[in-house]
């Protein structure tokens, strides 16, 4: 099947690579079929329905899924999340690949809103970064957004992210800045920042965004009086749970979490059949 939504082309690759059931093309008849009730094991907030009701779909059409509760929903242990019917062949070969789209989402949605409530009552928004799955950069940043975070760029085409490496081989940040304004005009840039004089510098040059890589508290604090204001902040580097709320109330703009999409932890969901025929 060749498909140009993303979504599908992430999905048909990981059935692809389950190749056929022989297992259940074994056990099961072709008019066999199965009702089953999909739950979560854990309270968490739920991310990907609509990836799972697609896998089931792209499996077989004849598949009925029945969502029980929407992306961002909060569950908890033992609540339904969907029941699902149809062809016993098609919905226990859909059945892995959905949970495992499931169980990810869900994973980067409940820890984005953990750290969305840690900074509650502040100014600051909790943004995802790159550090993606591989070919699921599209899942796992819709994921973030069922949390509660935001998404920061993509890839490496919607923003230009100036960073230490690029500044240096420029030869100087306002090098660096001007060559990207010169061949992509328009283009939001970033500018990694690793002392306050660059902070400084930076806010003349009028950049759109300005990141404080692993600055200390301190800091971070003494840029945000800097700026005053004038250009969003974005903290990043050795955020963590117990730490994002200190920095949150320095006044930045943005803290970039990286662990909410690269060391996430599946939520646990599970289906069970319920009924065959």
């Amino acid at each position: 099947m060749h498909t140009r939504d993303p979504v599908d082309r992430i999905i048909l690759m990981a059935l692809e690579e389950d190749g056929r059931d022989i297992t259940s093309e074994a056990i099961f008849r072709v008019p066999q079929t199965l009702s089953a009730v999909v739950r979560a094991k854990a309270e968490g907030v739920v991310a990907g329905i609509e990836v799972a009701r697609r896998t089931f779909l792209l499996v077989d059409p004849g598949i009925v899924f029945d969502a029980a509760c929407k992306d961002g929903d909060r569950v908890s242990r033992g609540s339904i999340v969907a029941k699902v019917r149809g062809p016993a062949l098609g919905v226990l070969k859909a059945e892995r690949v959905a949970l495992n789209f499931l169980q990810r989402m869900s994973g980067i949605a409940t820890l984005t809103s953990e750290y969305v409530r840690r900074v509650e009552g502040t100014r600051a928004k909790i943004l995802d970064t790159r550090k993606t799955a591989p070919g699921m950069r599209i899942l796992d940043k819709a994921a973030v957004r069922c949390g509660g975070g935001c998404n920061h760029r993509m890839g490496l085409f919607d923003m230009a992210l100036v960073k230490d490496n690029h500044v240096d081989a420029a030869g100087s940040i306002e090098e660096a800045v001007h060559r990207v304004r010169d061949a992509f005009p328009g283009v939001p840039v970033e500018v990694e920042a690793r002392t306050l004089e660059d902070v400084g510098l930076l806010l003349k040059l009028g950049v759109d965004r300005i990141m404080l890589d692993n600055f200390s508290l301190q800091d971070t604090k003494r840029a945000v009086a800097l700026v005053s204001g004038r250009v969003p902040l974005e903290a990043s580097g050795n955020i963590t749970l117990d730490r994002v709320r200190e920095v949150a109330e320095t006044g930045v703009d943005f803290i970039s979490v990286g662990e909410i999409t690269h060391s996430v932890r599946a939520l646990d969901i599970a289906m069970t059949i319920e009924v065959s025929s």
